[in-house]
């Protein structure tokens, strides 16, 4: 948001300097970006021509002497056709850059003759296109003097940088309120338009909306007799220093409006509307050539002004050219409306245009400023161009009701910790604007019109704040919520980082994959419901929010594949979403290989073999990672069991889920169904895994955190093998189990090493060989200890799975 000094000074009756003004808007909140002083005009100063000889090598060039009122003439070379004795305009000496052309001036010599310095046209100092001339100043101007100060062009520009929430500060009047709030300056009250309308404005208004809220309110006003051509030079002046290009006094009127007041305002040549107006929906393929000379194709989701001849306008976005008013327009339509803010937003977006009107619209504009507005245009309009209005025209339009917020005074110390007293605050609040009813220590507070961004006690406490002064909250240490070494992170957060740095020492590598997936990916991997969907996603392969985190890994090894790396290995920790509540998003540790990606290395290489590398990956790989992240957590591995089958995205025979006791599901791994693979397009041996952070069980607290002294046994550990023939569906983790539990305190370790089906065991038989670690503790076992613990075992798995012992 760009503005003057001086253009501010309309609103703000203050003495405070430039640099006062600047650190004050910081202060609010209305952060300067950017103050540009003008000093690169100081250099310029009035002088006077002496004389104008001719050249004597060139017929297009004058030899100009040149007084700048210090009494010391100077010669200048110039080739301006209206250079001559007695002119008087503006001087730039040796050393003076000129902005017009970009060039930084030196003594020189044209054709022979040195000149030290030039008289410059408007072009050259940016004041407009003209350069046909050099500036011809009255006689009478103060030779001598800068020119900056007499021609009004040593007005600083301020650029400050709006948030979205302050809506009331993209009007210069909204600024200078502000300002006064907080003390510097006195705000200026807007004087009341005072013309006389006659006749009535003879072109009807239909609003022809589904939704009201579309369009809340349809201002219009009819002026006849008007005779457009440039703006003055005042307003020419402002409207350039913030960038805007004059076009005439019409439109001028309009764009001086949108910054002055914040009321963005259209003017619509009265000749070339046919019939009445209606605002409603476009209809489908409806075209509109706008007034930036491009043609925009609009729909239902449009809100424009139409008349008999088809759209004539974007509603709060942008007005068409046919419409347009120029130098013959004598008769204008002043329009005023409301918009709804996230039409214009959506409009805006779709169709790719950005205004200054979008920008105000779609943040919220003064509702009760629309009426208003119409008067202050028409003036201005009435000024410059002079015509007979009419009444207006208002359509729609219902009044507005304030927002009332129940306040007690006492939130700003507890929010913010400043104590501001509470005759103090209320007065912050009524400088403001707000109404502030009631005594006492709580009391409502109506909110004023311009400002939509205020809803509760939080937003009414930063108002009192930020006039109060930011700066006046003193930092203070944090409290201390525990003592020297206590615990900053939550047990998710832990174990997020230690998942990561788990598969991260696994040879996998991270990767960040979108939240969002299609309709068609959500429901293949358990999602796809209605509450997960996007109401405006950014895709239309992104519409869902992800149940898993494997379409999007799957996809990202294949993209992998497409450019010549298929042997890859990643994993993403991060965010699923069963349901539409806090409760139903989980904290998930996913990963997938492809290839020969495994732990061991990927490629074809010779050692690789002799490793269990070069081979593709399987579902032992995912397993493995799997209970790498479980283990990396913290969990004890020996109350962790690992079941077959997983969810339909699996392959039925080469997966698994992993649980803590019988319901606690901590996650799936295995090799992918095919019929998913083809579902996502994805080919190549892939395995992957789904590890739930959220689902595992809290560690039990420890009465010291202090680790425990390494205890290690001084006798030999000793290592027995048994083979047991169960039937052939009796998974080799219910031996493990059933043989661990056997003698907990002894038993430290228990490890399958072969297995082996064939005719002499029988019809769907196996033998599965495991290894038990046994570990004396206290004395050296005897025979008969290892007699009695051999017979445990052997009990053990006899009762858990049916099994005996191989003979």
């Amino acid at each position: 948001m760009k503005f003057t000094l001086s253009w501010l000074k309309d609103h703000l009756e203050t003495d405070a300097t430039l640099e006062e003004l600047c650190e004050r808007l910081t202060a609010i909140g209305l952060e300067v970006e950017d103050v540009d002083d003008k000093s690169a005009y100081k250099p310029f100063v009035i002088a006077k021509v002496l004389s104008a000889e001719k050249h004597p090598e060139a017929d297009r060039l004058k030899v100009l002497m040149v007084d700048a009122g210090d009494g010391k003439p100077v010669q200048i070379v110039c080739g301006a056709p209206n250079a001559r004795a007695g002119l008087v305009g503006a001087l730039a000496r040796p050393g003076t850059y000129v902005p017009g052309i970009d060039v930084t001036l030196a003594v020189g010599k044209i054709r022979g003759v040195e000149s030290h310095g030039m008289m410059c046209s408007e072009k050259e100092l940016d004041i407009s296109e003209d350069h046909n001339g050099i500036i011809d100043l009255p006689a009478d101007a103060p030779v001598g003097q800068s020119f900056a100060s007499y021609a009004g062009l040593d007005d600083p520009v301020i650029e400050i940088n709006l948030t979205p929430n302050r809506p009331d500060c993209t009007s210069i009047y909204g600024i200078a309120r502000d300002l006064a709030a907080s003390g510097l300056g006195t705000l200026k009250p807007m004087a009341k338009p005072s013309f006389t309308t006659q006749g009535e404005t003879s072109i009807g208004i239909t609003l022809d909306l589904d939704d009201e809220r579309l369009c809340p309110g349809f201002g219009l006003r009819l002026v006849r007799g008007v005779k457009n051509g440039p703006s003055p030079v005042w307003m020419q002046q402002r409207l350039k220093a913030i960038g805007l290009r004059p076009i005439n006094a019409l439109v001028d009127v309009t764009n001086y409006m949108t910054f002055d007041q914040g009321r963005p305002m259209h003017v619509f040549d009265a000749a070339k509307v046919k019939g009445d107006l209606t605002v409603r929906r476009a209809k489908d393929g409806e075209t509109l050539l706008a007034l930036d000379q491009r043609e925009y194709k609009l729909g239902p989701n449009n809100v424009v002004i139409a008349d008999e001849n088809g759209v004539e306008s974007i509603g709060g976005i942008m007005g068409g050219e046919h419409s347009g008013c120029d130098e013959n327009t004598t008769d204008v339509l002043i329009e005023s409306a409301q918009w709804d803010p996230i039409n214009i937003a959506k409009s805006g977006r779709v169709l790719g245009i950005i205004t200054d009107a979008r920008y105000r619209f779609e943040r919220g504009v003064d509702p009760q400023y629309m009426e208003p507005g119409l008067d202050r245009t028409t003036e201005l309009v009435l000024e410059l161009c002079g015509g007979t209005p009419a009444e207006a025209k208002i359509v729609g339009y219902k009044g507005f009701e304030p927002k009332v917020v129940d306040f007690p005074f006492s939130e700003v110390k507890r929010l913010t910790g400043l104590e501001v007293s509470t005759q103090e605050s209320r007065t912050i609040l009524t400088r403001l604007g707000f109404t502030v009813e009631g005594e006492g220590e709580r009391v409502s507070v109506k909110v004023p019109s311009w400002r939509p961004d205020v809803d509760g006690k939080a937003d009414l406490v930063e108002e009192v704040m930020r006039i109060y002064g930011v700066d006046q909250i003193k930092p203070e240490p944090i409290e201390k919520l525990s003592a020297v070494n206590g615990r900053i992170l939550t047990t998710l957060q832990v174990r997020t980082r230690t998942a990561k740095r788990s598969l991260a020492a696994r040879g996998m590598l991270e990767a960040v994959t979108w939240s969002f997936i299609s309709e068609e990916q959500a429901k293949l991997f358990g999602g796809g419901s209605a509450a997960l969907k996007l109401a405006n996603p950014i895709a239309a392969d992104m519409s869902d929010m992800r149940p898993s985190l494997l379409p999007g890994l799957l996809t990202a090894a294949q993209r992998n594949a497409d450019k010549g790396y298929g042997d890859v290995a990643i994993f993403e920790v991060s965010g699923t979403y069963e349901t539409d509540t806090p409760e139903g998003q989980r904290r998930v540790a996913g990963g997938v290989r492809r290839g020969t990606a495994s732990i061991h290395g990927a490629g074809r290489l010779w050692s690789n073999n002799a490793k269990g590398g070069g081979k593709p990956v399987d579902v032992f790989d995912a397993k493995a990672d799997a209970l790498a992240v479980v283990e990396a957590c913290g969990l004890p591995m020996s109350n962790v069991q690992v079941e077959q089958g997983a969810p339909s995205w699996y392959h039925p025979g080469r997966s698994g889920t992993i649980k803590m006791g019988p319901k606690v599901v901590l996650g799936y791994f295995g090799e992918f169904h095919p019929k998913t693979l083809a579902a996502l397009d994805v080919s190549g041996a892939l395995c992957g895994f789904e590890v739930y952070l959220d689902a595992m069980p809290d560690p039990k607290k420890k009465a010291t955190r202090t680790k425990p002294g390494l205890d290690l046994s001084a006798l030999q550990a000793v290592k027995r093998d048994f083979a047991f023939v169960v039937g052939s569906d009796v998974e080799a983790g219910a031996i493990v189990k059933a043989a661990l539990t056997a003698d907990r305190k002894l038993i430290t370790g228990v490890n399958v090493f072969d297995v082996f089906e064939g005719a002499s065991l029988g019809e769907g038989k196996k033998s599965v060989a495991i290894e038990v670690v046994i570990q004396p503790v206290e004395r050296t076992l005897t025979d008969e200890d290892f007699e009695a613990l051999t017979g445990k075992i052997v009990a053990n798995v006899q009762k858990a799975t049916g099994g005996t012992l191989r003979g």
